[in-house]
């Protein structure tokens, strides 16, 4: 059995970027529009949950990429010349 192709890592990278610096963006809003003295227990929670969605969408987004690489490195069958196409 061959190994199973591997995605870019570049491409991958770019495909995460946008998303890793708009949670960062909001992570800073969180943090920003705690009340002071409760800057931690106003914005824990919202950073946590922030952070576990990127998580979640990158690795869903690199599992994504891991599976188009290998159906990409198998070409695709044609349909047969002796076969005919159903009719409708």
């Amino acid at each position: 059995m061959e190994p199973m192709p591997k995605m870019s890592r570049e491409e991958y990278l770019a495909a995460m970027r946008q998303k890793m610096e708009a949670v960062l963006g909001q992570v800073a809003d969180a943090i920003n529009n705690a009340p002071e003295g409760y800057l931690i227990a106003a914005s824990e929670e919202k950073v946590r949950d922030l952070f576990g969605e990127l998580r979640q969408q990158a690795f869903e987004t690199g599992l994504q990429m891991r599976i188009d690489a290998a159906e990409a490195a198998f070409p695709r069958s044609e349909a047969s010349a002796d076969r005919q196409e159903p009719t409708a």
